[in-house]
C-alpha cells in the first residue's frame, strides 16, 4: 500500500513523498470480538515476526493488526535502507525529527483503525521505533491533527511503547497546553511505557525522559515500568505486564 504525504506546504521538496507500506499481518480476536491494537515492529523488522508473538497472549477479544514499515534509507544506518516507520540519526535531544515520515506512517495506522467497527476500542502499540512511532501517533490523537496540520480522525484508548521515546518531544508540552481540548484529550488517554536499564540501543535514559515530557505536557494517565538488566529486546514478564495493562484499561471480558 502507498501513502502519499498530504503535506500542504506550498513548494515543499516533501509534498510529492511518497511511502511504500509492505504486507499487513492480522491476528483474529478468539473471543468478542472488544478492541483492535495496531502493534508496529522496530527498525528492520516486519509485521510478521510481531503477529506471531502477540497471537500467543491470553488476550481472546484483541484483533491485532501488525504492519510492515516502507523501506527506505535510514540516517543511522548510513543511508542503507530497510523497513522503518521514519528516518532517524543518531538520538539526542537536539537531532531533527522526520515530521514527513511520522505523519505518513501515523496516517496510514489510522487509516487500517478507521474501519473498524464502532464498538470496538482502539490503541496503537509497539517496540523501538514502533514505539517512537504510537508515542507521536498519541500527541496527534491529543492535537486532534498531524503534524502537518490535517485532522487527525481516530478516536484512541490505548498506546504502549516497549523500549522507545518520543520524537518531537521538545514542542509537545507548547502544543498540548495551547488547547483546552488537547489537554482533556491527553489527560484522559491511558499510556504504558516499558524499558530496560540496559537497553544498548536505545538507552534507557530517553525511555525515562519521555516519560517526564509527557506527563509534564498533561499525558497524566500514564505508567512507566522500568525492568533492570533487559536489553533492547522483550521478556515474557513484560508481556505479561502488557496483557494485565491492556486488560484494566480495556476492560476485556473473558481475559485471564
Amino acid at each position: 500500500m502507498s501513502y502519499l504525504n498530504p503535506s500542504t506546504g506550498s513548494g515543499s521538496r516533501t509534498s510529492r513523498m511518497t511511502f511504500e507500506f509492505g504486507r499487513t499481518y492480522v491476528v483474529r480476536p478468539k473471543g468478542k470480538h472488544q478492541a483492535t491494537i495496531v502493534w508496529l515492529h522496530g527498525l528492520g523488522d516486519n509485521g510478521s515476526s510481531w503477529s506471531q508473538l502477540l497471537e500467543s497472549l491470553p488476550l481472546p477479544n484483541i484483533k491485532w493488526i501488525c504492519p510492515t514499515a516502507p523501506t527506505r534509507p535510514v540516517a543511522i544506518l548510513g543511508g542503507f535502507p530497510c523497513t522503518a516507520w521514519f528516518d532517524v540519526g543518531e538520538l539526542s535531544d537536539d537531532g531533527p525529527d522526520d515530521f514527513e515520515g511520522l505523519d505518513a506512517s501515523v496516517a496510514h495506522i489510522a487509516n487500517l483503525l478507521s474501519t473498524e467497527p464502532a464498538d470496538v476500542k482502539l490503541g496503537i502499540g509497539g517496540f523501538s521505533m514502533g514505539a517512537a512511532t504510537a508515542l507521536y501517533s498519541a500527541t496527534c490523537f491529543a492535537q486532534g491533527k498531524y503534524g502537518n496540520g490535517n485532522t487527525y480522525p481516530v478516536n484512541l484508548r490505548a498506546i504502549i511503547g516497549l523500549s522507545g521515546w518520543l520524537p518531537g518531544s521538545r514542542n509537545v508540552r507548547n502544543k498540548i497546553e495551547g488547547s483546552l481540548e488537547a489537554a482533556r484529550r491527553a489527560s484522559s488517554l491511558p499510556i504504558l511505557l516499558c524499558h530496560g536499564s540496559c537497553d544498548e540501543v536505545v538507552p534507557y535514559k530517553y525511555g525515562e525522559r519521555s516519560t517526564l515530557v509527557l506527563n509534564s505536557a498533561g499525558f497524566r494517565n500514564l505508567a512507566f515500568k522500568k525492568y533492570d538488566g533487559l536489553g533492547h529486546y522483550t521478556v515474557p514478564r513484560e508481556m505479561d505486564e502488557v496483557c494485565h495493562w491492556l486488560n484494566a484499561r480495556l476492560v476485556l471480558e473473558g481475559c485471564r
